[in-house]
């Protein structure tokens, strides 16, 4: 097994998000050099690993030219999944019948990376329209295998080192799934902490934009800069988190690559001097699969109405399959679903009496083998369909030697504290040795 792309070597593609940009804004390190590092690994690798829909290098070198070094993200290098709008890249959702449009448009939250001297490299490849159907990108650590989706090329250019941050979005399991296929952070934020506005929509209930980096400490720093909420920063130092271990109520389809990795975590927090409490599966839990399929059924093929009426010969046949099974759902579905989240606030806080995150599958397994398809999103739905913030955490190997992560799930509203029992969880997973793979 050959990774499509090695680590980064480049000294300066190789710093961290917040370092690079302390280093840029003290006038020790030049954006355009970082830039240019990117650009690099970039055009050594992405035509193995396919993780780019857009890279104009001449322009991203402009920008990182002119980048503001007192903005809070000077010189960090983003990609932009392409399901969000660019004015100066075509924004193609993924799906052939919208090859070459170009928005007249940046979307907000991409104005806003800019705004604080951001410097974005591309567009990465997304799934059509952000659902099932998978575009060219591999997994970086064995092309045969998939780096999941929606956010394939998002997860997939963060693991091979091609950028240092990367947006994405979840409306099942897009950012956490992929993250822990690929071995990188994806983090979903409490819906609506970044802003979605000119994202492709899916969902208006479920739809949540977030970032994927290499570790917690650049996830909280970039979403601290980009929401403009300073305290989702992790301090260098964090006390010991409560955590508790929560397995759901489909347990039975977490393969033995997934236990271990959770195994693996708590193995490690104890070590750190952290127990970790079993938490049980309540009554209610399981039909909230059901709620979330409901609200996505009832409201996706209402969103893409003009792509399903107007545009279907031109969609792939799995768009068209998963649009038509969606569309099953009825509006008795629907009310009855919404009545359930309304109750999102108080649902998360009995699961998370007593502890301030759990630990929970973030994916059945490793990537399964095949471009075919993008894996299971079964250990994500019900998180996203109650709002609060969730991250994936790199914490294994399954017995391919892929990576497997394990899912930190928080409180509505409750992120820094998410972001900071991650980072502690990140530390103590770092000081134990990886398991023997099985």
């Amino acid at each position: 097994m050959n990774a499509v792309v090695p680590p980064p070597n480049d000294a300066l593609a190789a710093l961290s998000a917040r370092e690079t940009a302390r280093r840029v804004a003290a006038g020790d390190l030049a954006a355009e050099a970082v830039c240019r590092a990117f650009v690099q690994r970039i055009a050594d690798g992405d035509a193995a690993l396919g993780a780019w829909a857009h890279v104009d290098a001449e322009r991203a070198l402009e920008a990182a030219r002119a980048v503001d070094r007192s903005g809070p993200l000077a010189g960090v290098t983003f990609g932009v999944k392409d399901v969000i709008d660019t004015a100066d890249m075509p924004t193609e959702y993924g799906s052939a019948a919208y090859a070459g449009v170009r928005p007249v448009w940046d979307a907000p939250i991409v104005a806003l990376t800019r705004r604080f001297g951001g410097v974005v490299l591309g567009k990465t490849v997304t799934t059509e329209f952000a659902m099932a159907s998978p575009g060219p990108t591999r997994n970086p650590v064995d092309p045969a295998h998939t780096p999941g989706g929606s956010s394939s090329g998002s997860c997939a250019a963060v693991a091979a080192g091609m950028v240092h941050a990367a947006f994405g979005t979840q409306t099942s399991g897009s950012l956490i799934r992929p993250a822990s296929y690929c071995g990188v952070v994806g983090y979903k934020p409490t819906f609506g902490v970044l802003n979605r506005t000119a994202v492709k929509v899916l969902s208006d209930s479920l739809d949540t934009l977030g970032v994927v980096t290499r570790d917690v400490r650049d996830a909280a720093f970039v979403t601290a800069a980009l929401a403009e909420r300073p305290g989702l920063a992790v301090a260098e130092r964090v006390a010991p988190p409560r955590v508790g271990l929560f397995r759901t109520s489909r347990w039975a389809l977490a393969e033995p690559a997934t236990r271990a990795a959770l195994d693996r975590t708590v193995a490690a927090l104890a070590a750190a001097g952290v127990e970790v409490r079993d938490v049980a599966v309540p009554e209610w839990f399981e039909g909230l699969w059901a709620a979330h399929d409901a609200v996505m059924g009832w409201e996706t093929p209402r969103s893409l109405a003009y792509e399903r009426d107007r545009l279907g010969d031109r969609l792939t046949a799995v768009t068209r399959r998963f649009l038509d099974t969606l569309a099953a759902t009825t509006f008795a579905d629907y009310t009855a679903a919404r009545d359930v989240a309304r109750g999102r606030r108080d649902l998360l806080d009995e699961l998370l009496s007593g502890c301030d995150v759990l630990i929970t599958p973030a994916a059945p397994g490793e990537a399964p083998l095949g471009l075919g398809a993008t894996g299971d999103p079964v250990f994500n739905k019900v998180w996203t369909l109650l709002h609060g913030p969730c991250l994936s955490l790199p914490a294994g190997r399954g017995p391919a030697g892929l990576p497997v992560g394990v899912q930190i799930v928080g409180r509505i509203g409750a992120d820094a504290d998410l972001l900071a029992a991650a980072a502690f969880i990140e530390q103590a997973l770092a000081a134990v040795p990886p398991v023997a793979r099985g």
